[in-house]
């Protein structure tokens, strides 16, 4: 079985996270993606560690599994032309430069697609590639603060913290692969692609989803709830008497089998916690009860009970947990790829599970330049001394 994106080819001038999120995902769906890196430094996040494994950090390993690694000096005359041809051949060309840097570099993306009219272009910069704000640089964490998610994550009496990953890279990294699919399909009926313009500050605002809501319809900003739900009760962390679970009750059958599990069935029918509204309005003093009684039992007596009576909770893994508890081992959520310098890189695995076009787990992390000539010679059909003239001009 092929799986579904074999014969796609994505040329990827993007570094740090969000666009190599991007270009992973496509790789394990089956794209040829050819990493384009600076000779000597390559992408900056090869140099964000401790950890290593051999010269290359976690950080590197984690975002950039099933490409290949070609280093192009692009302020090379040579090298401008070779990113040209590439293109050429390209299905699709991911970037994440200051917006105006491709246009300083002579690589306008207007010029590229009059070359290739089938070329999709995604561009991932923080605030758009237009408007007042489209100059201004920007990381993942300026991005969760000056975008809102500081704002409602944390402790209610805290302050501004950010969620443990870069999380609004990795989802723009996510809009932009779905966006880069959306316009495949679109080319199949047009025959031309297009420009794609990915802001992490505007992905960001999107996926505040319900919260974005409750200020529009509420008139009030949310705050910080800690674990808490703002529109649902009980959801959130509980103390035990050995440590803490997490409870998510979803509806009222649901509340209804947490009172009677925690021996207060009573309480689903009492007016102040009936309907999960008059629960919101009375949230403290019915967080106090199941709190209480939680804490007269350990975690694993609550998670057994809850089990069984089909109440959602679980408990609070770190990720030494995570991965290396017997649920990870059944569902494959880590796997191992040789790379070049016959290191077995740990990656963990793509989530989607297709039916009939399998993910792909073929190519390790690349090392450096490691398939620079390689590339030419498949894409550009370069011969052996030409690929040595390149080096002996310092353009690869």
């Amino acid at each position: 079985m092929e799986p579904a994106l074999q014969g796609i080819r994505i040329l990827d001038l993007s570094r740090i996270l969000a666009g190599p999120w991007a270009t992973q995902l496509l790789g394990d769906y089956g794209a040829d993606v050819v990493k384009v890196e600076r000779p000597g430094e390559g992408d900056d996040t090869r140099q964000w560690g401790p950890p290593w494994l051999g010269t290359e950090s976690a950080y590197f390993l984690s975002t950039n599994r099933n490409k290949r690694s070609v280093t192009i000096d692009l302020a090379h005359g040579e090298g401008k032309a070779l990113i040209r041809l590439l293109a050429g051949e390209a299905d699709v060309l991911v970037e994440n430069f200051r917006v105006g840097t491709m246009r300083r570099l002579d690589l306008d993306p207007a010029d590229l697609m009059q070359l290739n009219p089938r070329l999709i272009v995604c561009s991932i910069s923080a605030f758009g590639q237009s408007g007042s704000r489209a100059n201004e640089p920007g990381y993942d964490a300026m991005i969760q603060g000056s975008a809102g998610l500081m704002s409602i994550t944390g402790p209610r009496d805290g302050g501004p913290q950010k969620v443990g990953v870069a999380i609004a890279d990795i989802m723009a990294g996510m809009y932009a692969a779905n966006a880069i699919l959306a316009a495949l399909h679109a080319r199949e009926r047009s025959g031309k692609g297009q420009r794609i313009d990915v802001p992490l500050y505007d992905s960001q605002v999107a996926w505040l989803a319900n919260q974005n809501l409750n200020f529009l319809l509420g008139g009030v900003a949310p705050g910080r709830m800690g674990t808490a739900h703002p529109n649902l009760v009980p959801y959130q962390a509980f103390e035990t008497r050995d440590g803490n679970l997490m409870l998510a009750v979803g509806n009222n059958r649901q509340f209804a089998e947490c009172m009677a599990c925690i021996g207060r069935p009573e309480l689903a029918n009492d007016e102040r916690f009936a309907a999960n509204a008059a629960r919101i309005e009375n949230r403290d003093e019915l967080v106090a009860i199941i709190g209480e009684r939680l804490r007269q039992e350990t975690t694993a007596h609550w998670l057994e009970q809850l089990s069984h009576h089909r109440v959602p909770a679980g408990p609070i893994n770190d990720i030494a947990e995570v991965l290396g508890n017997d649920f990870a081992r059944e569902r494959r959520l880590v796997r191992s790829i040789r790379n070049g310098a016959g290191d077995d890189v740990p990656l963990v695995s793509n989530p989607v599970d297709f039916g009939a076009t399998p993910a792909v787990y073929e190519r390790a992390p690349p090392l450096l330049g490691e398939h620079t000539g390689e590339v030419l010679r498949e894409w550009l059909g370069y011969s052996d001394e030409a690929i040595e003239a390149l080096r002996n001009e310092a353009a690869i």
